[in-house]
């Protein structure tokens, strides 16, 4: 099996690239960030054939030598699409380079990384698998932008899995809450004014489990999205599953 992951030196795709690992695959990590790769690389090759590919999904070119690429190393049995990229803040204030990038990466990256594995997921009878939010399912104030790229996702994987289901593709979402992830820790940088501790214990006084709530971690939506590119969740397509302690449950 191989299995081809976008943003795989993030926190969720290094994790993913684990998971599948212990299941004797081949994985090929795509990633703008070479020092990540690199590490990654290096703490996970131990667990198997790991390829790595420098990668700017934004870019469509790139996109597609991207599945090129690794469809030369084997036939691609899953796609997962984890390349993202975090915004907030008031949408008065919003700027087009602001919104080029994140929906660049977060939308037009996942998009163009499913349409051009498509034909290489018909010849394997595979599936796509693409990182979404709870920001794709609920509206957040201060967080347009983050909202709309995410929002895309989910509507983008229900509508490929109805159309590719013809042709044996299975197409769905995992839509987590905040992971602890060092993307979680640069959010809560750049956008804590200056009190990251305060700005992520604001983000926990969201979850309904009180003084026992955590921040999801990595390895748990990795074991979501391994489930969802197995033969017992054949199923299952078009979903959008939440995995957020219940946050978005009372919308």
């Amino acid at each position: 099996m191989l299995v081809l992951i976008t943003g795989g030196a993030g926190g969720i795709g290094r994790a993913t690239a684990g998971r599948f690992l212990r299941d004797g695959a081949t994985v090929v990590l795509a990633d703008i960030d070479a020092d990540g790769l690199a590490t990654a690389e290096a703490a996970l090759s131990g667990a198997g054939r790991v390829l790595t590919l420098g990668t700017d999904v934004t870019s469509v070119d790139e996109c597609r030598a991207m599945v090129e690429s690794a469809a030369s190393e084997g036939p691609i049995d899953v796609l997962v699409n984890a390349a993202g990229v975090w915004t907030e803040g008031p949408t008065e204030e919003a700027t087009e380079p602001e919104w080029d990038r994140t929906v660049g990466a977060n939308l037009k990256g996942t998009f163009f990384a499913c349409r051009f594995a498509i034909p290489h997921l018909a010849a394997t009878g595979g599936c796509i698998v693409n990182v979404a939010s709870d920001a794709g399912l609920v509206g957040n104030p201060g967080n347009a932008v983050y909202n709309a790229s995410k929002g895309g996702v989910t509507l983008l994987t229900r509508s490929l899995a109805l159309e590719l289901a013809p042709r044996g593709i299975r197409v769905n979402a995992v839509c987590p809450a905040d992971v602890d992830t060092p993307m979680l820790a640069g959010q809560a940088r750049d956008f804590g004014g200056g009190d990251p501790k305060g700005y992520l214990d604001r983000l926990l006084a969201n979850y309904p489990q009180d003084e026992t709530a955590r921040f999801i971690r990595p390895e748990e939506v990795a074991e979501l999205i391994a489930f969802l590119a197995s033969p017992p969740a054949a199923p299952i397509t078009g979903a959008c599953i939440p995995i957020d302690f219940g946050v978005t449950a009372g919308y």
